[in-house]
């Protein structure tokens, strides 16, 4: 949804974080744009412009506040209400696409011609896809700067640049500061990568915890008091990371072990997918507390969130192994498939190794773990599938249900649950789930029954299942 100038006015003047990273505020004195929450002296109304997106004000000549450092806002969710084509897109670039790739190359892989893209992109965004990846990239490398002791030629390449003067050039046009000023005027300590990851108001990160404590899959995932640990895989290299409530600020922060500095962005990227650090609670709770099934919950839990997966590949094997059994039997028959297939991690005991890659369990004897003959004939199907490279696509919700059940094994429900957990499919809704018929009291439950309830909560039906799912072990 647009926000009107009156909306933001209200927004910057209460220093409301819940619209952070929803706008930004260019002061036409200073030529300097600030996030909402800017704890500098407020200019007055008529010294000011707002701006959808920090490339946007990048664009319209203004540089980042380095007092509130805009680099560091959650991602501007206003995509979202837009074309399906712009929302896939850019999702990609927040991932690190478009990097070093031919624009033509990254729209035929979203089905249009580059010509489209940046037509879509001028209208919806205000700026081409190739600016809109420059800033990202630079923003995420400013930030990279002042809160880590990285190398600046490691900053470079995790931030998608193949030499460092090519980033310095582009870093000092963006910012009109090099980088090395930058990392002077911060003075960042330690070493390896820890970095404040914000999210708008409120979150509940400990309901968010105790849905992932639940399924942790020993040797890949741990959940202590409120940190959340985790193995992971990117192409060939492996790493971990911790994921902890900060001290100040609306932020977790992330500790991160890499093999490789380019690795970087991507992982910053998945991690705030899996933990849904760019949803707007306001929007999601103004549709969902109308109705008095859900109004409870979130108002005792405000700030839901999707509790995401680390991977497509990987949301399609725990859908695979769950159905029709408990959490704790599919955890369990999920750690034996780890251990046997996973990659080892030199990472802490708890972590030592990785959820298998689909070549790994492409050949795989899954025989000896608790899968049933034809469950087990599924997981390696699918893994054979993405091996290949199956995925579920850059279409609508629609498109990538229809194309996830093309696996042997996979129906709806496990379908919609990919697309809800791995793919932040907003509008997921497994209508068929045990679960769902439970927390709204269907003792014979149906799709229709449950389909037709959910039509008021569009499009955030998926955050009303996790909401329900929550509401089961509500104490009242």
């Amino acid at each position: 949804m647009a926000l009107s100038f009156q909306q933001c006015e209200r927004a910057r003047r209460a220093r409301d974080a819940r619209y952070d990273g929803r706008f930004f505020v260019a002061v036409k004195t200073t030529g300097i744009y600030c996030r909402p929450v800017c704890p500098a002296p407020q200019p007055h109304s008529r010294n000011v412009e707002y701006f959808a997106s920090a490339a946007l004000a990048a664009r319209g000549g203004y540089r980042p506040c380095l007092r509130c450092r805009p680099e560091t806002a959650p991602h501007s969710p206003s995509w979202q209400g837009t074309v399906t084509t712009v929302k896939r897109a850019l999702g990609l670039i927040h991932e690190g696409e478009l990097c070093e790739q031919p624009l033509a190359s990254f729209a035929e892989r979203l089905g249009v011609t580059d010509r489209h893209l940046r037509r879509l992109f001028d209208e919806h965004v205000g700026v081409s896809p190739q600016a809109y990846a420059l800033n990202h990239r630079l923003l995420f490398a400013k930030q990279l700067l002042g809160e880590t002791a990285l190398p600046v030629i490691d900053v470079a390449v995790a931030s998608g640049f193949q030499s460092r003067r090519r980033f310095n050039d582009a870093f000092q046009r963006q910012f009109d500061l090099t980088p090395s000023e930058v990392r002077r005027a911060s003075a960042p300590t330690g070493s390896g990568l820890s970095v404040k990851l914000r999210y708008r108001p409120p979150f509940d990160f400990s309901g968010l915890l105790a849905f992932f404590g639940a399924r942790a899959v020993p040797g890949v995932e741990q959940v202590e008091a409120d940190t959340y640990h985790r193995s992971f895989s990117v192409g060939e290299r492996r790493g971990w990371f911790s994921l902890a409530r900060a001290a100040s600020d609306e932020a977790l922060t992330a500790t991160i072990h890499l093999e490789d500095a380019k690795d970087y962005l991507p992982v910053v990227q998945r991690i705030r997918r899996v933990f849904d650090l760019d949803a707007s609670p306001a929007e999601i709770h103004r549709v969902l507390r109308r109705d008095p099934r859900l109004a409870g919950h979130l108002a005792r839990h405000p700030g839901l969130r999707l509790p995401g997966v680390w991977s497509e590949f990987e949301a399609v094997v725990r859908a695979i192994v769950g159905q029709q059994i408990s959490v704790q039997a599919a955890r369990t028959i999920l750690s034996r498939l780890c251990d046997r297939y996973g990659d080892r991690v030199a990472g802490p005991p708890a972590l030592c190794r990785t959820f298998p890659r689909p070549e790994s369990l492409a050949q795989a004897r899954l025989a000896g773990i608790g899968l049933t003959a034809t469950r087990a004939g599924w997981v390696v199907g699918a893994a054979r599938a993405y091996a290949q490279g199956f995925r579920a696509g850059d279409g609508d919700l629609h498109d990538r249900v229809r194309t996830l059940t093309t696996l042997a094994g996979v129906g709806p429900w496990s379908a919609h649950i990919v697309c809800l957990r791995a793919l932040q499919e907003s509008d997921a809704f497994p209508a068929t789930d045990l679960g769902l018929y439970r927390a709204l009291g269907l003792t014979r439950g149906s799709a229709e029954q449950t389909e037709a309830v959910a039509e008021a909560w569009r499009p955030w039906r998926g955050y009303a299942v996790i909401g329900l799912w929550h509401s089961l072990g509500d104490a009242g």
